[in-house]
């Protein structure tokens, strides 16, 4: 467009007529006389009005041919200055060939110098130095010289050639009324700033800022300068003038070295406004602004303001974080916030930077872990600071605070192992809480089943000085120890030394130790002794009886019951009975044995029968069977005997029982003349169960049947191949009775050999049974369990025999206790199970069973074994306990949430264990799922304070608190609880899985804290 009417308007000026064919019929008749003319035009600078006549003139040059050579020079060389000084696009390659090719170097180096202003307005700074390069100023005049040396020095400056740029802007600023004389003030002090040369930048600075251009840049400089001379006050005039003129450029920055002026003054109320509008308006802040501010807001008492600011300063492990988090614990102790002071103190403590604040935050980060009931932290820090500072002011507060972190602690593992390395310097008041760090760990360990290492510390106990008030307790958990390892005179001699001084602490109690003491009689036979220990229970008992209560009373009726008193036994049997206590299916079976004792046979039926119809899912049901069936027995009725006794060997929980009931099948068959049936259940016994001693007393009845039918032949096949030898081998005999004299007079070396020689010989001897068992029992003696393993699972293997049921017991013990083996263990506790005759022995199987699957996780197999034993009466509480566990968990592995946690919840009343330490954990893991956030920091700190020893749950809790601070954005404290686990944990996985986790927290913080 502007091509086509420059022309135009040229002609109209000079007089012509506005005739394209006349314009053309000019320059072709003439052409020499329209150059001179747009020269003319050139020199008098009306380059719109030149530049059409020189670009013609060379498109007619340059398409005919016929313009003399030295005009089409001349118009050529004033063409392209025309259009590189009206910035005619794509003219500088022609202007390049012509600097290059020109035989005049004067027009050449001319002509480079408009190329390079050219260049220079296009901003193409590099190609425009180039142009420059090729100029002499002898071809100029001064104000070409100048601009030049002003836009060289831009384009050097632009490229960062600063040394360059200096002298040429410098030799502007001695030209006042040069255009640009300000502008090379303002690019001079520049670059004298960043010389350092602040003086000459001053003066530069003060003559650039009467430009308008400059009046709202060069102030911050200014002030900056001033700043750097240390003319501070001048600095803060002229800055805080700045900035009521408002609209200045760099009005953050101006704002953010005005406060920091007013910090290093220590004028916090001047510098606070500055510094909050300009971190307010950033994004991002360098750290050290946001410790300026988040400091005057300190001092201001705005300790909320304070605390945002602070917490996010770190990262760096360097004094300004130290300090920072040395004021951010402080602020948050203003708010009373010990939580996050002790972790901002913990912070600080890390940090080397200042020795002082090191030291006094160890101290305080121990003694807020104290304040806070974490006892096990503050008595870890607490060595740590009396070791690391022996010198501090600290060391007398922070001896007594360690004595009294371990008088309170929960952590009794890790607070014995701090006991033991105080080593020779032991304080009196140290040895006053030995013995309570020793008795809270026996405890621990008896909940969690580690019976050994319990016997040993309670040994510790009973020996240390200042035992008193625990030697009462140790006497109770002894008694517990000896009667579960079957040393019952041990058992009962410590509870009466209990008894004598007897103190209540939770399990212990003089009522307990009593029912231990009368079942420790029982099991003696001391029934009169039992008898009188059960009563003494139940006698000043309240309305409401608890379990322990009500079976004493029925204990007491079955001590009458064995002293043959029926009348004291009877009525008691019967208030259980009405009452419908526990086990008044058993009180109802002893009251009919009580009537067939008495004679009364039809009652006796009655109430067996009985039995039934009230208690049809009782376990006292086969049992009853059997009795009535021996009372048709007795009364030489045969057939009547018959379905009790089927209904027992049709009842697949009932196989203890089936040898004792096939016999009586097979002598109630055999009375009633049905030899063949009767010879059938014999068979049966003989095959199914040929070590009972029922199927060692079916043998004559075998023989009679097999001759009456006059088959001796048939019956010498049938016992050969049960494994019933015709004829005694004397020599069998012979070794065993021999082994059995030294076992009978205690000569265990000499049994053991005996026995050993009867295995060895007659492996499948009449005695094998006995001699594996015996073996068994003198290896037991010799405290030598995994020796006497393999003998006890050969007797267990041929159950039921005589000895099968302590065999399969003592087998499963050893491989859960001794060997740890569950899997094996729980093959022996489910044989007992099926072969038990003893209630004891059954429930032992039973709470054996669900131990193993809890061992080895097995969640879903373990669910029936723990609703089943639920279904008992009188199971202790930690049956009850784990039990509720396994249920708890299934539930949870199932998404049920709610029934978990309701689920979990009940169990924390049952003592401390690590059991009950998970089932806290798992309530805050289910919390945390649930979203109750606030709920799940309460339960990971109930863990964390009340099951201190269990160091699994204790660091899954510390993670789970740092998950909860992160899920709240609260990055602060969970970097500081992901740092802690992370440098603390001692458990590999957990402690990789926090250092993970403390990696992203730290990433995920710095993208959202203000700091750059």
């Amino acid at each position: 467009m502007r091509c086509s009417l420059i022309p135009i308007t040229f002609f109209l000026l000079i007089g012509f007529a506005p005739s394209v064919t006349g314009q053309f019929t000019l320059l072709n008749n003439d052409p020499d006389a329209s150059f001179k003319q747009a020269k003319v035009l050139y020199q008098q600078g009306q380059l719109s009005l030149a530049y059409p006549v020189f670009k013609q003139l060379y498109n007619l040059g340059m398409a005919n041919g016929n313009m003399p050579v030295q005009l089409t020079l001349e118009n050529k060389y004033y063409y392209i200055i025309a259009a590189l000084d009206l910035d005619e696009t794509g003219v500088e390659e022609l202007a390049n060939s012509y600097i290059d090719a020109s035989e005049s170097i004067a027009q050449a180096q001319k002509l480079a110098f408009h190329l390079g202003e050219y260049y220079y307005r296009k901003q193409a700074f590099e190609e425009a130095l180039s142009a420059y390069e090729k100029t002499n100023i002898a071809n100029l005049n001064n104000l070409q010289i100048a601009n030049m040396k002003f836009h060289q020095g831009y384009a050097y400056f632009v490229s960062k050639k600063f040394e360059k740029a200096l002298p040429l802007f410098n030799s502007i600023r001695q030209l006042p009324n040069h255009p640009n004389y300000k502008d090379a003030n303002y690019y001079y002090g520049f670059l004298e700033f960043n010389n350092k040369k602040f003086g000459s930048a001053i003066e530069s600075f003060l003559i650039a800022e009467k430009d308008p251009d400059y009046q709202m840049v060069v102030p911050f400089y200014l002030v900056e300068l001033y700043y750097f001379t240390g003319e501070k006050e001048k600095a803060l005039t002229y800055g805080e003038q700045a900035i009521q003129r408002t609209g200045q450029y760099y009005d953050l920055q101006l704002k953010q070295l005005v406060g920091h002026i007013f910090f290093e003054q220590r004028k916090f109320s001047k510098a606070l406004p500055y510094l909050e509008s300009f971190v307010d308006a950033k994004n991002k802040v360098r750290r050290e602004d946001l410790y300026e501010l988040s400091y005057c807001y300190y001092e201001a008492k705005k300790w909320t303001k304070a605390i945002e600011g602070f917490k996010q300063i770190g990262g760096a492990n360097d004094s300004l974080e130290q300090n920072s988090m040395y004021l951010l614990a402080d602020a948050y102790l203003k708010t009373s916030d010990l939580q996050n002071a002790r972790n901002a103190f913990q912070f600080c403590a890390a940090n080397n930077s200042n020795k002082v604040q090191k030291e006094v935050s160890a101290f305080h980060y121990a003694k807020l872990s104290y304040d806070l009931s974490y006892f096990d932290i503050a008595a870890k820090s607490l060595q740590q600071f009396l070791n690391g500072y022996p010198a501090s002011a600290y060391q007398m507060e922070a001896k007594e605070l360690f004595i009294s972190t371990l008088a309170n602690t929960n952590n009794y593992k890790d607070a014995l192992t701090i006991y033991a390395q105080l080593g020779n310097s032991r304080s009196e008041n140290a040895l006053k809480i030995y013995p309570r760090l020793l008795y809270g760990r026996v405890v621990e360990l008896i909940n969690d089943q580690y019976i050994t290492e319990a016997e040993q510390l309670l040994s510790q106990l009973m020996a240390a000085p200042y035992n008193t008030t625990q030697l009462p307790l140790a006497n109770f958990w002894k008694a517990e120890l000896a009667y579960r390892s079957g040393k019952t005179d041990q058992a009962i001699a410590y509870l009466i030394d209990y008894l004598k001084s007897p103190v209540r602490n939770g399990e212990v109690n003089s009522s307990n130790a009593r029912y231990n003491l009368a079942y420790c009689y029982l099991k003696k036979e001391n029934y009169k002794a039992a008898k009188e220990q059960f009563e003494l229970v139940h006698k000043n008992a309240a309305n409401n009886l608890n379990d322990v209560e009500k079976d004493a009373i029925l204990r007491s009726a079955d001590c009458w019951f064995m002293l043959k008193d029926y009348k004291a036994a009877l009525p008691i049997y019967e208030q259980v009975i009405q009452k419908n206590w526990p086990n008044a299916d058993y009180a109802l079976y002893q009251k009919a044995i009580i009537k067939g004792a008495q004679n009364k046979l039809q009652e006796k039926l009655v109430f067996l029968t009985q039995l039934e119809a009230d208690y049809p899912k009782s376990a006292m049901l086969p049992q009853s069977y059997i009795e009535i069936a021996n009372t048709y027995l007795a009364d030489e009725d045969f057939e009547k005997s018959l379905p009790p006794l089927y209904k027992v060997v049709n009842n697949n929980k009932a196989i203890a029982l089936h040898p004792q009931a096939y016999q009586k099948l097979g002598i109630a068959l055999f009375n009633l003349n049905k030899n063949d049936a009767s010879l059938d259940q014999f068979k049966i016994l003989v095959k199914q169960f040929p070590n009972s001693a029922e199927s060692e007393g079916a043998i004559d009845y075998i023989r009679n049947i097999f001759v009456e039918k006059q088959q001796p032949a048939a019956y010498i096949d049938f016992m050969n191949n049960n494994g019933q030898s015709i004829g005694i081998n004397e020599a069998d005999s012979i070794t065993y009775r021999s082994a059995m004299i030294r076992y009978e007079a205690k000569d265990n070396l000499g049994a053991e050999s005996g026995f050993t020689e009867y295995v060895l010989k007659y492996p499948n001897g009449k005695y094998a049974i006995e001699a594996n068992y015996f073996l068994a029992e003198v290896n037991i003696v010799q405290q030598k369990p995994q020796s006497a393993l393999p003998f006890y699972t050969a007797v267990a293997s041929k159950a039921p025999n005589k000895y099968a049921e302590r065999s399969s017991l003592q087998a499963a013990r050893i491989y859960y206790f001794d060997l740890q083996d569950y899997t094996r263990a729980a093959e022996y506790f489910a044989l007992l199970k099926q072969n038990a005759l003893q209630q004891e022995n059954k429930l032992e199987a039973m709470r054996g069973l669900l131990r193993c699957k809890f061992k080895t996780q097995q969640w879903a197999e373990a669910a029936p074994n723990a609703a089943e034993l639920l279904l008992q009466k009188g199971i202790a509480a930690d049956d009850q306990l784990m039990a509720g566990f396994v249920i708890a968990r299934n539930e949870q592995l199932a998404n049920n949430y709610p029934t978990a946690l309701a689920a979990y919840q009940l169990l924390l009343n049952k003592g401390k264990s690590a059991i009950t330490a998970e089932a806290q954990y798992r309530i805050a893991e289910l919390q945390f799922q649930l979203n109750k956030l606030a709920e799940a920091e309460k339960s990971c700190f109930e863990v964390i304070k009340k099951f201190a020893s269990y160091d699994l749950w204790v660091t899954k809790s510390y993670i789970l608190v740092g998950d909860i601070y992160f899920k709240q954005g609260d990055y602060f404290n969970a970097e500081a609880t992901f740092k802690s686990v992370a440098e603390n944990a001692i458990i590999p996985i957990l402690k990789q899985e926090a250092a993970d986790k403390l990696a992203e927290t730290i990433k995920v913080k710095e993208k959202n804290n203000k700091v750059q």
